[in-house]
């Protein structure tokens, strides 16, 4: 018996692919952290989004689970090094929500460029304003860090535009293609225009995009962060959003964002985050770039899948 516990919302899809294929599966989805470390001896299997923090102490109760699957891509609310450590496979579906995050992307980026936001707002107030220019991306060079499910399916959405798609990824070689072309870091800080982030957050990546690193870029940029709030420094964005080498930014996630984001629980008070806000060089959304009716469905389905896959029953 392979008792496997969803202790958050997920599509029914992941429930009905799991029980037909002869797991037991319980969904949960209101239990509260300690609830749900007093019952999770008695599984073998772990289901979560982003509402809880599973560190050493809780893998350390949970002395039969055999998998954490997190419904989504970020595995930063999960102590992965110290799970696999302990026998427990850590799994995640950053395929399901792939097009959705290229699809904000390059909405957001369009939006900006074309002052969409501006005019909206002028029109519902009364005022038609037609003096308001603006740019195409066409000719322009879009400089992506990270070339994993994320970044590459914003390298397939712009297919057509007509721009220049080159991507850098530490971890990852030989991805050229119809889509991108694959560069140093070098030529990554040297041609790009629009700098999109495709990166986890990890000890390494965290604060990665700072002062330092954007002073790096030969032209002024516009910047996309449709990743994790905490790999750009606020403060850093403002300075230089201020001195002219950030023309603009389309932000899904903020630094400031609680760890199930859920909410922006510092920074409220933030000059930084003001200046953001009020800026109408800045096109901001509540992370949300995932998230689609179709997300929802093909994030469950992938995770039931690849549990099936792995621990499928004899």
């Amino acid at each position: 018996m392979f008792k496997i516990l969803t202790a958050e919302p997920t599509h029914k899809i992941l429930q009905e692919s799991l029980e037909n294929a002869e797991f037991i599966c319980e969904y949960l989805p209101k239990l509260s952290f300690t609830e749900l470390k007093s019952i999770i001896p008695e599984y073998d299997g772990l289901v979560i989004r982003s509402k809880f923090k599973i560190d050493k102490d809780f893998i350390d109760t949970a002395k039969k689970l055999k998998f954490i699957a997190r419904a989504g891509a970020g595995m930063e609310n999960i102590d992965t090094g110290y799970a696999e450590s302990k026998g427990i496979k850590c799994i995640n579906s950053p395929e399901g929500n792939r097009d959705s995050v290229g699809e904000h992307a390059l909405g957001m980026l369009l939006t900006l460029f074309h002052k969409i936001n501006i005019a909206d707002k002028e029109i519902r107030r009364g005022i038609w304003n037609r003096q308001y220019i603006g740019t195409e991306i066409q000719g322009k060079t879009i400089g992506i860090i990270g070339y994993g499910n994320m970044g590459s399916a914003f390298a397939q959405k712009l297919k057509g535009f007509s721009v220049n798609v080159i991507a850098y990824d530490k971890y990852k070689t030989g991805f050229s293609d119809d889509f991108v072309k694959e560069v140093s870091l070098k030529t990554l800080f040297s041609k790009t225009d629009i700098f999109s982030i495709h990166i986890p957050l990890t000890d390494e990546t965290h604060f990665l995009i700072n002062n330092e690193f954007l002073k790096k870029f030969q032209k002024p940029i516009y910047i996309i962060n449709t990743a994790r709030g905490k790999v750009l420094k606020t403060d850093d964005l403002v300075k230089n959003m201020k001195s002219g080498k950030i023309l603009g930014a389309c932000l899904d996630v903020s630094e400031y964002e609680k760890t199930s984001f859920t909410d922006i629980f510092a920074g409220k008070n933030s000059a930084s985050l003001q200046y953001l806000i009020n800026s109408d060089k800045v096109i901001m959304t509540p992370h949300i770039a995932g998230s689609s009716e179709n997300s929802y469905k093909k994030i469950a389905g992938v995770l039931a899948e690849k549990i099936i896959h792995n621990f499928k029953l004899q």
